[in-house]
């Protein structure tokens, strides 16, 4: 009964959005993974309202007769399971250059693809309709806890102060003839600020954006509420800050010619804006390359969580194979391997849903245990457990193939 109900709710939104074609004159609407700052994990789920699909990494297309579902190999017993019924599952690779949406007219909501994916995907034989209003918040409005306020870390622990940052940033800048870099990538403005939020399931990353001058002027593109911390301990002044809503009529005051932007995550919606007044001269965010190269600080912390971890991961590996006489299941391995995490004072929570698969649960490579479905674990099982933590000052990410008898050779 349960399942017939939850079919019949996805089959009615579907049919909400399709009505909605008309009045938007599409033939059908994309519906991508990503939220606004294009975080691979997001509170925030588009994609999972409308075709139940829970993976990391995926894009519906929902037309007047048909619905496609996009996603890589990791997924493909995943999406099948979870969307098979109402979705056409096809590898990501093959939408570029594919015919599926020949001569068709599609919307999307500027804010969550970038021009580079238009290009990549879906501008041959077809055309894009940039639809302000996102179609599926009018069908089903996700409510979040967005009002965690950011909060910054001192130079003994990211090794760099932010001041040092903004100097190498301005040097970048000046060297490529650029007025300005628009960073829309939260996690290089943490980098960029060392600051942190709670914007995201498993990591602390702080939702914004920032403007930054080649005379090492710093806008902070966010809500004030989050912001306001920042302001109070003065690692942003409040003549810094700009309000999300306020962008379009702040950044038209802006003195200069070029901007470089971030063709990764700088969605449609911003370039257009920038596009009005400035000239885009560079689409690739030197963060990246920045960020990649640690410091002492950073190294020493990344050691020091990885032996923590280490030790936690440990007791849990020796508790797994000496408990044969018991029957326990991968909710309960996976929730003992929290415990022994969280006797560290330096754990925070997890770095991402842990995988802990026995059997044949073992071969879905983002699987999920939950209570009501899993498996108890049998002595000539294969058992998968793929965990990490998030600690203070380090993330992990450890993948450990456990037996728990001689494996048979072949």
């Amino acid at each position: 009964m349960d399942k017939i109900s939850e079919k019949n709710k996805m089959n009615n939104k579907i049919k909400i959005l399709r009505d909605k074609f008309k009045k938007y004159e599409i033939d059908g609407y994309i519906i991508p993974k990503n939220d606004d700052y294009f975080t691979e994990y997001s509170k925030i789920n588009r994609l999972e309202i409308i075709s139940n699909f829970t993976g990391s990494a995926g894009l519906a297309v929902v037309l007047k007769k048909k619905n496609y579902l996009f996603t890589d190999g990791r997924y493909a017993i995943q999406s099948k399971i979870e969307s098979g019924k109402n979705f056409k599952i096809i590898s990501y690779e093959k939408i570029i250059n594919c015919n599926l949406f020949k001569n068709l007219t599609l919307g999307i909501d500027p804010k969550l693809i970038t021009n580079g994916q238009i290009k990549k995907f879906f501008l041959k034989n077809n055309k894009i309709k940039l639809i302000e209003k996102n179609l599926i918040d009018e069908i089903q409005n996700q409510k979040i806890n967005d009002n965690f306020p950011f909060f910054s870390l001192g130079k003994d622990i990211v090794g760099e102060s932010y001041t040092s940052k903004i100097n190498k940033i301005s040097k970048y800048l000046k060297k490529n003839n650029s007025d300005y870099l628009f960073v829309t990538a939260p996690e290089n403005v943490a980098w960029i600020l060392n600051i942190r939020g709670g914007d995201g399931p498993n990591s602390p990353i702080p939702n914004c954006r920032l403007i930054i001058s080649k005379n090492k002027k710093i806008f902070i593109i966010s809500k004030f509420n989050k912001v306001k911390n920042l302001i109070k301990k003065k690692i942003i002044n409040s003549n810094e800050f700009i309000n999300i809503k306020d962008f379009s009529k702040k950044i038209i005051h802006f003195k200069g010619n070029n901007f470089i932007i971030d063709d990764k995550s700088c969605s449609i919606y911003y370039e257009n804006i920038i596009k009005s007044k400035f000239k885009i001269i560079k689409r690739e965010d030197p963060i990246y390359l920045l960020k990649a190269i640690k410091n002492k600080t950073e190294i020493k912390n990344m050691i020091d969580t990885h032996i923590i971890d280490g030790a936690a991961l440990t007791k849990f590996i020796y508790w797994i194979k000496n408990i044969n006489k018991k029957r326990i299941n991968e909710v309960q391995a996976q929730d003992k391997l929290e415990k022994f995490r969280k006797m560290s004072k330096n754990y925070l929570y997890p770095s991402f849903d842990t995988i802990a698969g026995s059997g044949k649960n073992g071969a879905i490579v983002h699987y999920r245990a939950k209570k009501e479905s899993c498996r108890i674990i049998n002595k000539r099982d294969i058992f998968l457990c793929d965990s990490g933590g998030q600690y203070k000052y380090g993330t992990t990410d450890v993948t450990r193939t456990i037996c728990f008898s001689k494996p048979r050779s072949y």
